[in-house]
């Protein structure tokens, strides 16, 4: 009897603990990147989140192959990485990002850091496409730049996932350089019953009628059947 109302109790815990958490989907691929001035380029990528996230089931970090930039007009990277990771939580606070380094070989091999950027995953299901600008540290003074270059040591975060946190970035010095394109596929699930409602306004109302409009196309509508109704 005791194990029976044990095991009924662990049933209700974990039905409370599914009832009380959303989940949220995430899948896609890092697509291409722009970066005129280099010639081979790999990335590195990270999620990171808040303390109320778990990671259920996927990668959080991984690294994509080296890619060539292409002759083509664009003179684009190719990298088409797939990205496939899934969370629970109870609380939003601390939205996944996703973290982007760039690195690539300098004219004597060594492999620097060639760019950061990070970008929240959307809120909203569906796809998107993001465009995330990327940049890199800059040494804070002349002589720090001289000693870089020459120890061939460029200046880079000791932690890759600072870009995504605010804390100490209002002391960096950092230059743009390049983009990056990602793909993401979103699906939530029980968002609702939290009470959080991420449905795009355009995805409720796909026509853009306002509520004044389409309480008159109803009326309109009664009126047309009441008078149809009178001459029958």
């Amino acid at each position: 009897m005791l194990c029976n109302n044990s095991m009924l109790l662990n049933i209700k815990m974990g039905q409370t603990e599914r009832q009380a958490v959303f989940l949220l989907m995430v899948s896609g691929q890092i697509d291409s990147g722009y970066f005129p001035e280099f010639e081979s380029l790999f990335c590195k990528y990270n999620f990171t989140h808040g303390d109320d996230w778990n990671v259920v089931t996927g990668l959080v970090e991984g690294n994509t192959q080296t890619s060539k930039r292409g002759e083509n007009l664009y003179g684009t990277f190719a990298w088409n990485f797939p990205l496939d990771v899934t969370f629970k939580s109870s609380n939003p606070f601390g939205w996944p990002q996703l973290v982007i380094s760039c690195f690539g070989p300098d004219y004597l091999g060594t492999e620097v850091v060639r760019g950061y950027g990070a970008v929240h995953v959307p809120i909203t299901p569906g796809q998107h496409k993001r465009k995330i600008p990327m940049y890199v540290p800059e040494s804070s003074s002349s002589f720090q730049r001289f000693l870089a270059w020459l120890t061939h040591r460029r200046p880079e975060f000791h932690e890759p996932t600072m870009v995504a946190r605010s804390e100490g970035r209002e002391v960096a010095r950092v230059r743009s350089q390049g983009y990056i394109t990602i793909t993401f596929n979103v699906v939530t699930r029980d968002m609702k019953k939290l009470g959080y409602d991420t449905i795009a306004s355009e995805v409720i109302n796909p026509s853009g009628i306002t509520a004044e409009a389409m309480s008159l196309v109803q009326d309109t509508g009664k009126k047309e059947m009441q008078t149809s109704y009178q001459f029958t």
